[in-house]
This record gives C-alpha cells, structure tokens and sequence, in this order.
C-alpha cells in the first residue's frame, strides 16, 4: 500500500471513531489530513500540489451547502477537504457520490430506528474508500 492509501485510511477510521464517540469531527482530524494531502503531493511535484489544492477545495465546495443550511457540520465539510488534498478533483467528486449514498443509507437506517441524525464521517469515509478501492481517483 502506498502513502497515500495509508492516509486515507487513516485519516477515515480517525474521523469515523471521532464522530461515532463525540458526533464531532475535530480540527486536528481534518487539519492532519489536509497537511498529509498537501506534503504527499508537494513530493510529486507543482502540478500534483495544485491537483491537491483544487481537490481540498472541490471537497469543501461540494458540502458546503449542505453545511450552510444546517444539514451537516463543519467538521464533515473540513473532512471532505481533507480528503480531497489526498485524491485529487475527480476522485473527490466521484467520492462525493458515495458519500451521498451512503449517507442516504444511514439516514434512511436512522430514520427507521427513530434517530434524527447520523454521523457523516463514516460515510464520507466509506465513499472515499470505494473510490480508492476502484481507482477512480
């Protein structure tokens, strides 16, 4: 497994375990990851860091929305970044689609059971880690 896999998943059991303990996804999480993301792509070269750079910000901008309307929190919109740093624009936009599956998965479990709310970052992590699994990144 290379740097990056590792990072990932990393950076996604940390943040599931966060969320599903505290319903949080702390700063120093997302922060890491973004850091990780951006050093691992720095070694590759300008053109990886500025892939790097316009996934982290592709990931911010592709929940943001959701964050702005009260439906997700900040830490899950920071997640998204981070892991956009480590797979680029189109790994994270094809990310983002699992995500949302997954999500409407786990609320549509939470719904059943009575529960108003989920935590995302599992979801996040689990769309991420299909895109890795498959090589769209």
């Amino acid at each position: 497994m290379t740097m990056m896999w590792w990072a990932v998943v990393g950076l996604g059991v940390a943040a599931s375990v966060e969320d599903f303990r505290t319903r949080h996804v702390p700063n120093w999480i997302t922060v890491a990851g973004c850091l990780v993301g951006l050093a691992l792509a720095a070694f590759t070269g300008w053109g990886s860091l500025g892939m790097a750079l316009t996934g982290g910000a592709l990931g911010f901008l592709v929940l943001l929305p959701l964050y702005l309307c009260g439906a997700m929190g900040g830490g899950d919109v920071k997640l998204m970044a981070a892991f956009g740093t480590l797979l680029g624009p189109m790994g994270i936009l094809s990310a983002a689609v699992f995500c949302a599956a997954f999500g409407g998965a786990g609320a549509l479990v939470a719904r059943v059971r009575g529960a108003r709310a989920i935590p995302y970052a599992p979801a996040i992590a689990a769309g991420v880690w299909m895109v890795l699994v498959g090589g769209s990144s």
